[in-house]
């Protein structure tokens, strides 16, 4: 095997023998196999469009499987043998309708025209044969390859998180669709890469935008809310992942039931929606990032739920207690299909929950854009009479590699006069630190999930616009930490938005050469971290 699409990746290179997020070989050529097939697909998808086809059931297939590719997603063989044969069944209706409608069908390339092998072991070797790997003889145009495939993997799953809100846009499917067959290509120049790279970029930010509508149109804009971090005597029930609407569902059917449900990870920021924090039995947060739900899964005493992306190879000791839906898998886990979490319910109910009320103290949710666009004026104030001297958003994924307890210094020493914004789950470094305020408001501001780059990319738009002035002329700083698929998408919006001067940590991606690294340091500044105490030197002066 062979895979580097994660920070964690073995030595910094790539994972060769066994994934560092427990994937093994059998399941990463199948994952390689899938994304072959959905190229085959696409080719069809993107010739369809040319001719007026335009395939609902293929476009959505599309997105729900490249983002069961992503990191800690789906580890299950058996569910990636259906996809790929679901694939080549929806290319090959695909491929009718373009034939129909006058369209070009006669590909020469081979992921338009294999076919699945009838077995497991045949299935493997067929996705070894097309295994992701660098390419010596072309490495620059393989880095921006690859940085683009990554970056699709993150698009596809907030297109997906955004669908089951009844959020879409065809333009969003027909650029993951024209990007997963641009891959293919061996025509096209470095310039040709660095614009479909950039225009990655440019798709995850409506991607987002739909989330975002998804999230608040349901929801509710997000408010300040107070999250215990203690436990309430009774049943409980963890949700980890990032899924709002699994979360909604189960609170539904548990209503009076006895059972209380606390969130755990990205899944804190939930606290702060309006129509989820009106349930009583949803109490407060458990735990801290997914690297740590080994030592965490194992003590909770209730039924535990994961919804998306962040599952670790789950111990003996916790994996009855252990159920995943929607495109989260593991061989052996109790999967739910459709929704009725009643083998959730009953197992919580079978569990003895916590004996008693603990008191961990406390931390603050729900400062998305509404709620600091809501004290605006006051910010800005702040910042005209030098309350405030600079804003840093310290955000991103956490994970296990050491280097990320730069993070937790950097919040340390940021100075008194200085503001933090964080999202996603790389704010359990320093989540439940407590800053202070300045003249009321506070200097720590959690604005949710990985989901809501949105929201922080709105306030600093609407910083600059109240200051007249470009988002790069803030005083604002970017640190940033990435883990896996969605944080490289990310990354690209940023970089398609024009923002500078971003430090990324803890270290750079595998898959960027040197060369393409030397582009983004030249067009956008862009920075490994050093030290807590040298990068505050250098931004502050």
């Amino acid at each position: 095997m062979f895979c580097y699409q994660c920070e964690q990746t073995a030595k910094g290179q790539g994972c060769t023998v066994m994934g560092v997020c427990g994937k093994n070989p059998e399941v990463a050529a199948l994952q390689d196999l899938l994304v072959h097939a959905l190229q085959g697909l696409s080719l069809y998808a993107v010739e369809g469009r040319k001719v007026g086809v335009s395939d609902p059931e293929a476009n959505i297939f599309t997105c729900e499987a490249t983002f069961s590719t992503l990191t800690n997603v789906d580890f299950d063989p058996e569910r990636f043998i259906a996809l790929i044969k679901r694939a080549v069944a929806l290319r090959e209706q695909l491929k009718g309708k373009v034939k129909a409608a006058g369209g070009k069908v006669d590909f020469s390339e081979a992921a338009a025209n294999f076919t699945p092998a009838a077995d497991l072991a045949g299935l493997v070797k067929q996705g070894q044969a097309v295994e992701i790997h660098p390419d010596p003889a072309n490495p620059d145009i393989q880095s921006l390859k690859h940085t683009l495939l990554f970056g699709l993997k993150g698009v596809a799953a907030y297109a997906d998180h955004a669908k089951i809100l009844g959020q879409e846009d065809d333009k969003v499917y027909a650029f993951i669709q024209e990007g997963l067959a641009a891959i293919l290509r061996n025509d096209l120049g470095l310039q040709d890469w660095v614009g479909l790279v950039l225009k990655c970029g440019e798709t995850n930010l409506r991607a987002m935008e739909l989330l975002d509508a998804g999230n608040t149109g349901a929801y509710g804009h997000p408010v300040p809310t107070e999250v215990p971090l203690g436990a309430k005597k009774g049943k409980a029930i963890l949700v980890s992942g990032h899924d709002l609407k699994d979360l909604e569902l189960l609170l539904k059917q548990t209503e009076g039931k006895g059972i209380n449900v606390y969130t755990h990870g990205e899944m804190l920021p939930t606290h702060g929606y309006p129509e989820l924090k009106k349930y009583p039995h949803f109490y407060g947060h458990y735990g801290t990032a997914w690297q740590n739900q080994h030592k965490e899964f194992a003590v909770f005493p209730g039924a535990i739920l994961m919804t998306t992306n962040c599952i670790q190879k789950p111990q003996e000791v916790y994996q009855a207690n252990l159920f995943t839906t929607g495109l989260v898998g593991w061989p052996g886990v109790t999967h739910i299909k459709d929704k009725d979490f009643t083998p959730v319910i009953n197992k919580a109910l079978a569990m003895p929950g916590f004996p008693a009320d603990t008191d961990h103290g406390s931390v603050m949710v729900g400062f998305a854009r509404n709620a600091v666009m809501g004290v605006a004026g006051a910010v800005i104030e702040a910042v005209k009479n030098k309350q405030i001297r600079h804003f840093f958003l310290v955000a991103g994924c956490d994970g296990a590699k050491p280097g990320r307890n730069y993070y937790t210094e950097f919040v340390e020493k940021v100075p008194q006069d200085c503001v933090v914004l964080t999202l996603a789950c790389g704010k359990f470094r320093f989540f439940d630190k407590k800053l202070g305020d300045i003249g009321g408001i506070p200097r720590l501001l959690d604005v949710g999930q990985c989901n809501d780059a949105y929201s922080a990319i709105q306030i600093a738009v609407a910083l600059a616009n109240a200051f007249e002035c470009g988002v790069n002329d803030l005083p604002l700083s970017l640190v940033l930490s990435w883990y896996e698929q969605k944080a490289v998408a990310i990354l690209l919006t940023l970089l398609h938005l024009g923002i500078k001067d971003i430090r990324l940590g803890p270290s750079l991606p595998a898959f960027v050469t040197s060369n393409v690294l030397d582009v983004l340091v030249k067009n956008f500044g862009i920075k490994a971290i050093t030290t807590p105490d040298e990068d505050l030197k250098a931004i502050l002066g």
